[in-house]
């Protein structure tokens, strides 16, 4: 028999791949340079041939809210549209400019940390504007920038400065997803796309109730809310706050109660209860503070309600800004949070032990700037989340 020689195979072995190396962050830019360079990319990358272009508003990427600061990027916009690129046309944001699918301009303007996340101190803004083609339903163009903090006013304007009731809404986020969460060539989200119209009219009432104009507000909150789409926080806010302007208390109540609804429904209710400085009290201020005994009735009641139904149990929780240390901060949002819990369980003493409480002092900044103005207020809520047992 003749002998084989055999030669061990080596294993071969193949380099690891080195994961792509993160994209670098933008360069801070001073605030009006970071609006022209965004606007610039997108409307120079946009594809060749004259457009109708309808501008769905800026919002900050966090809270969903229009602000002083993104009224001014959406001016500065139109202007720089209007002076250089001649090919597009901008038009009010409505049902009838949507019924000839119009391109649609989005975009959010969110305080971040140094890392680029919504977290810890504030120290820039994350920019983002986002083109679609209403025709295909994709992205065409997109820009991201960093802004500078200094000489920004990230006040919310009226009609968000006033809406006392915040939740995790599905059209505001579907909205953010479209700016924050593309590239060019992607599809945007049916939700967005479908929930334009009403978005448009909500948008109007945000005007005309930003205006004065509570009747006309009112009307076009009201056709919102009753539209397949309309089941969203910003119609009811705007319904409850035109009512209220219109001194038609018991409408407002009953709005009110349902915006709390809705919270409960969507498993997280924050209300803006503001607190006198280092105080469980709340402010003395009327035109601050009038309100608060009905908000207190009607989340009692549908609290009552909801636990009842559910067989659950509501977390109480406060929260404050960063100003101080974080132990005073957290002893006095759960000071906050139990002096809520005892003003509720006077108005509906039925739920009983089905209300705990928390402070999370200022570890779930939704702004995070530290301003203590009307700016942040939102960090200093109150709120509420069904939990299935109370311990």
């Amino acid at each position: 028999m003749g002998l084989v020689a055999c030669v061990e195979q080596q294993p071969t072995t193949t380099a690891p791949q080195q994961a792509a190396a993160p994209a670098p962050l933008p360069p801070i830019l001073p605030f009006d340079q970071a609006v022209t360079n965004a606007a610039n990319t997108v409307f120079t990358n946009a594809p060749q041939g004259s457009y109708r272009v309808v501008i769905d508003p800026l919002v900050d990427g966090v809270t969903g809210y229009t602000s002083a600061a993104t009224e001014n990027i959406q001016s500065r916009v139109i202007d720089l549209v209007q002076r250089q690129y001649p090919r597009f046309s901008v038009e009010r944001f409505s049902p009838a400019a949507l019924k000839d699918p119009p391109m649609v301009l989005v975009g959010t303007f969110t305080p971040v940390n140094g890392q680029n996340q919504t977290t810890g101190p504030r120290e820039a803004y994350r920019f983002c504007l986002v083109l679609v083609d209403l025709k295909t339903g994709k992205v065409v163009a997109k820009s991201v920038a960093r802004a500078a903090v200094a000489g920004v006013d990230g006040t919310p304007t009226t009609v968000f400065r006033q809406s006392p009731v915040w939740t995790a809404d599905p059209a505001t986020q579907a909205y953010i997803s479209t700016c924050q969460a593309s590239k060019v060539g992607d599809t945007v989200s049916k939700d967005f796309l479908e929930g334009l119209t009403t978005a448009s009219l909500i948008s109007q009432g945000d005007d005309a109730f930003n205006a004065g104009s509570y009747q006309t507000a009112l009307d076009l909150y009201s056709t919102a809310k009753r539209s397949p789409y309309g089941d969203q926080l910003k119609a009811y806010n705007g319904v409850y706050l035109s009512y209220l302007r219109m001194n038609q208390e018991a409408q407002a109540a009953n709005a009110f109660g349902e915006a709390v609804g809705y919270g409960l429904k969507r498993n997280r209710l924050a209300v803006k209860f503001l607190f006198q400085p280092g105080s469980t009290q709340f402010y003395q201020d009327q035109a601050l503070s009038g309100q608060y005994p009905v908000w207190l009735q009607q989340i009692a009641t549908q609290s009552a309600q909801f636990t009842a139904k559910a067989n659950d149990c509501i977390e109480v929780s406060g929260h404050t800004s960063r100003t101080g240390s974080s132990q005073v901060n957290e002893r006095l949002s759960l000071q906050r949070a139990d002096y809520v819990k005892r003003r509720l369980d006077a108005d509906a003493p039925q739920l009983g032990s089905r209300l705990i409480t928390v402070g999370a002092g200022s570890n779930q900044n939704m702004v995070g700037t530290g301003k203590d103005d009307l700016s942040d207020a939102l960090d200093r809520r109150v709120e509420f989340k069904p939990v299935g047992k109370c311990s």
